[in-house]
C-alpha cells in the first residue's frame, strides 16, 4: 500500500478509535499462557551460532500483502529463561495481543493467528524475507550479538524504509546494545526522546512521564534518526529501563495495572502507525 493510501486507512482508524482498556477483555481468550509448555534448559543451550525454536511456533504465515507484526531472531542461548533467550520473551502472547488491538482500533487488517500460526513472523536478520515487513521488533538486545551479515542486513533494511522496535532492557546491556548498533550503523547516534516528537502524537497524544513505568523502574525513550537529522525519519525507537512486550503478554490476566498496560499498547500502536505513515 503506498503512503496516501496508508494515512486514509490510518485516519479511517482514529474515527472509530477506542480507549485501549475497553478491548481489554478481548485477551482473556487466550488465557495468557504458554501453549507449548516451557522448554526444558538443558534441551536447549546450544552453540552460540544455533537459533532456538519457541515450542510455540508452527512456521510463519505465507505472505500476502496484510501488515504482519516480524519478531527479530538472533543466534544463541544469552539471557536464556523459561521463555527461551531474551529475542523469544513473551512470545507468542505479546504479539498476538497487539495484533488484535491494532485490528480492533484501527482499519488495519493484520494477521492475527491461523490454526497454529500466531501472532507474526519470526526471522533473521540476515533472511531477505525481512523486507516484507515494514516493522520489527527485537526484544533484549543485551543478547544481540550481530555478524557482519546480519548487521548489514539490519543497515539495509532500515536505509529503506524499514522501522525498528527495540525493547526489554536495562542498564546491564545498554553497552551490548550501543555495540551491536554500531556495528549496523557506525555513525549513527542514539538520542533520548522529550516526548514531544510526532511519534508521541501519531495516533494516540501519549504523555512519556505516564508511559515509563515497568518492572525495571523508570524508562526512558530514543531513537535513531535517519542521517542522525531530527527533521528526517525516525528509523528506530528504543524502550530502555522499560518493556511493553511484557505489558502486551500479561495483558489478559491483570498482572500489571491497567494503567501500565493502557500506556505500553499506545506506545505499541503509535509505533506502527508513524512507521507506516513516514
Amino acid at each position: 500500500m503506498n503512503r496516501s493510501g496508508m494515512s486514509a486507512t490510518v485516519r479511517r482508524g482514529v474515527r472509530v478509535a477506542i480507549v485501549v482498556l475497553v478491548v481489554l477483555p478481548l485477551m482473556a481468550q487466550r488465557g495468557g499462557g504458554r501453549g507449548g509448555g516451557r522448554p526444558n534448559f538443558n534441551q536447549y543451550l546450544g552453540s552460540p551460532n544455533d537459533y532456538y525454536t519457541p515450542p510455540d511456533f508452527h512456521g510463519n504465515p505465507p505472505y500476502d500483502g496484510r501488515f504482519t507484526f516480524a519478531r527479530i531472531k538472533y543466534r544463541g542461548f544469552l539471557h536464556f529463561t523459561q521463555e527461551g533467550p531474551g529475542w523469544s520473551h513473551d512470545y507468542p502472547d505479546a504479539d498476538v495481543h497487539f495484533m488484535r488491538i491494532i485490528r480492533e482500533i484501527t482499519s488495519i487488517r493484520p494477521f492475527v493467528e491461523k490454526g497454529p500460526i500466531q501472532g507474526g513472523v519470526i526471522v533473521a536478520l540476515d533472511d531477505p524475507a525481512l523486507f516484507k515487513y515494514p516493522v520489527a521488533y527485537l526484544s533484549e538486545p543485551g543478547g544481540w550479538l550481530p555478524n557482519d551479515v546480519e548487521a548489514k542486513g539490519l543497515r539495509d533494511y532500515l536505509k529503506k524504509g524499514g522501522f525498528l522496535i527495540v525493547d526489554d532492557f536495562s542498564a546491564r546491556d545498554w553497552g551490548r546494545y550501543e555495540a551491536a548498533m554500531q556495528k549496523v550503523l557506525p555513525d549513527a547516534k542514539t538520542v533520548q526522546l522529550t516526548g514531544k516528537e510526532p511519534i508521541f502524537d501519531a495516533f494516540y497524544k501519549i504523555d512519556i512521564s505516564k508511559a515509563n513505568r515497568s518492572y525495571y523502574g523508570t524508562g526512558t525513550f530514543w531513537g535513531i534518526y535517519e542521517n542522525n537529522d531530527p527533521r528526517k525519519r525516525l528509523i528506530a525507537v528504543i524502550n530502555y529501563n522499560n518493556d511493553i512486550g511484557e505489558s502486551w503478554q500479561w495483558s489478559g490476566q491483570g498482572y500489571f495495572p491497567v494503567d501500565v498496560t493502557n500506556e505500553a499498547y499506545k506506545l505499541g500502536v503509535n509505533y506502527l502507525v508513524y512507521a507506516l505513515t513516514h
